[in-house]
C-alpha cells in the first residue's frame, strides 16, 4: 500500500508504552512522521527523538507549533495533570487526553472516590487522612487489614496491600512521615481490602461514548506469584482470562458510561483514554483506581491486538465522533508482555548496562518495545528500571507464552544484573 498522505504525530513520553503507540501508527494507513519528547533507545528507530522533558509544556507547545504538527498523544499522567492539553487546545493545536480538570480521575485519588459515590460508581469503602495519628489510629480498628495508598500521582508506587498493623503503620509513616512519594503524599487513603481477582479495561471515549480495547490482566509484584512491592508492572496478558462478554457489559453499563456520564454533567468531559483498574468481587466489580491514559504495560498487549487504524480513532475521539469509528479488535489471538528489569527494581538499579540480543528474535508474531533504554553510538543500553518489554502474540497462550520465554536469557535478550518474572501468562 502506498502512503500518500502524511502526518507529522508528537509523542510525549519515555517509555514502552509510547515505543507501541509509535509502532502502532507506523502500521497506519497514513504515512506517519513521529517525534518523540524525549523518547528512549526503541523510539529512536521509529522516528526522531526530541530532547524536550516531558514536563515542560511551553517547550512542547513551541516545537509542536514549529513543526506544524497534525497530533500530539500524551503518554505520561503528570503531564496530563499539568495541563498540556488545556495549553495545546488554547493555541488551536489537535491533542489526544483530556484536560487538567479531568485527570483528577487520576491525580487525586481522594477526589476520584468523593465523585465515584456522587455518582454511585461501586468502588471500595474509603477514609481519608493526612494526620498520621488519626491514619494510624484507624488502620489499628481495622487490625491493619486493609489497603494504603498515597493521593496524587506516585507512579504506580505508592499503594500498599497490608495484612496486619505493622504493615499498615510502615506503609503510613513511608507517606506521611517519611514522605517517600513527596507532594502525593501530602495525603492518603485507608481503603478496605476487596478480595478477588483484578482486570483492567482501557477505553477509547471522545466524552460521549467509549471504545474499549482488549481486556488485560497486569502483573504489579515484582517478583513470582506476586511477591514483593509493588511496581509499575512486570508483565500483562491479554485479554483477561476472566474477562466474558456479559461482564464486560456490566463493566460498561455500571462503571465506565456512568463515569463518562458524570463527568460530563459535572462540566468536564472526558476525552482520551479511560483506564479501569477493577476488582471482580463476590457482589460485583468494583473500580480500585482509574487512569486517564494508556497503561504501561497494558499497551504493549493491547496495541497488538488492535485492527482499527489507530491514528482514525485518535481523530474520532478529539473530534467528538467515535460512535461512527468502528474499532474492531483481534479477538481470537492472544498477547503476553514480559518486562526485563534492572536488578534492584523498584529500589535502587543500575544504568548503563549493554543490551544483547535484540535482534535475536527472528520468528513469529513479535515486538520489543524499550522503555528504559538509550542509544549511543549504535549500542543500546540500559537506562531506567523497567528497561524492555519482551511482546508475542499469536492464537495459542501457551504456546506464545513459550516462546517469549525462550527469547529471554543468554541465548537471547539480555543484559547484566537482569530480573524478570517467570509466571506471566501462567493461569
Amino acid at each position: 500500500m502506498v502512503k500518500t498522505i502524511k502526518k507529522s504525530i508528537l509523542i510525549i513520553g519515555v517509555g514502552g508504552r509510547e515505543h507501541a503507540i509509535g509502532w502502532k501508527l507506523k502500521q497506519s494507513k497514513y504515512d506517519c512522521r513521529l517525534y518523540f519528547a524525549p523518547g528512549n533507545g526503541g523510539t529512536a528507530t521509529l522516528g526522531t527523538n526530541i530532547a524536550i522533558p516531558v514536563d515542560d509544556i511551553g517547550q512542547l507547545l513551541m516545537f509542536a507549533q514549529e513543526k506544524r504538527i497534525d497530533l500530539t498523544v500524551v503518554g505520561p499522567e503528570n503531564t496530563l495533570a499539568a495541563g498540556v492539553v488545556d495549553a495545546f487546545e488554547k493555541k488551536g493545536l489537535r491533542i489526544f487526553g483530556p484536560t487538567k480538570k479531568a485527570t483528577q480521575l487520576e491525580s487525586s485519588k481522594a477526589w476520584a472516590v468523593k465523585f465515584m459515590t456522587r455518582h454511585r460508581i461501586p468502588c471500595p469503602q474509603t477514609r481519608v487522612f493526612s494526620d498520621y495519628k488519626k491514619g494510624l489510629s484507624y488502620a489499628q480498628k481495622l487490625h491493619g487489614n486493609c489497603v494504603i495508598k498515597a493521593d496524587g500521582l506516585a507512579l504506580g508506587k505508592g499503594v500498599f496491600v497490608c495484612s496486619n498493623f505493622q504493615e499498615a503503620r510502615f506503609a503510613i509513616q513511608s507517606i506521611l512521615i517519611k514522605k517517600e512519594f513527596g507532594n502525593a503524599g501530602k495525603k492518603l487513603l485507608i481503603q478496605e481490602k476487596l478480595e478477588g481477582r483484578e482486570i483492567s479495561l482501557i477505553s477509547f471515549t471522545d466524552g460521549k461514548t467509549s471504545a474499549p480495547l482488549v481486556s488485560a490482566q497486569d502483573y504489579k509484584r515484582v517478583f513470582d506469584h506476586d511477591r514483593g512491592p509493588n511496581t509499575g508492572g512486570m508483565g500483562t496478558v491479554a485479554p483477561s482470562p476472566f474477562m466474558t462478554p456479559s461482564l464486560l457489559k456490566t463493566i460498561q453499563s455500571k462503571i465506565i458510561e456512568p463515569t463518562i456520564g458524570g463527568m460530563r454533567k459535572e462540566g468536564m468531559p472526558f476525552k482520551g483514554i479511560l483506564y479501569g483498574g477493577i476488582m471482580l468481587t463476590k457482589t460485583g466489580p468494583k473500580v480500585l483506581e482509574f487512569n486517564v491514559r494508556f497503561g504501561d504495560p497494558e499497551t504493549q498487549v493491547q496495541l497488538p491486538l488492535l485492527k482499527t487504524d489507530l491514528y482514525e480513532v485518535f481523530i474520532a475521539c478529539t473530534e467528538g465522533i467515535l460512535q461512527k469509528k468502528r474499532v474492531e479488535l483481534e479477538i481470537k489471538k492472544k498477547c503476553i508482555c514480559v518486562i526485563l528489569a534492572a536488578g534492584g527494581y523498584p529500589r535502587s538499579y543500575r544504568k548503563g548496562e549493554l543490551i544483547h540480543g535484540l535482534d535475536s528474535i527472528t520468528d513469529g508474531d513479535f515486538s520489543i518495545f524499550h522503555a528504559g533504554t538509550r542509544m549511543k553510538d549504535n549500542l543500546i543500553r540500559s537506562n531506567g528500571g523497567r528497561v524492555l518489554g519482551i511482546t508475542r502474540w499469536g492464537k495459542n497462550l501457551n504456546f506464545v507464552r513459550k516462546k517469549i520465554y525462550q527469547s529471554i536469557g543468554i541465548k537471547g535478550v539480555h543484559f547484566r544484573k537482569m530480573q524478570y518474572r517467570t509466571d506471566i501468562g501462567k493461569l
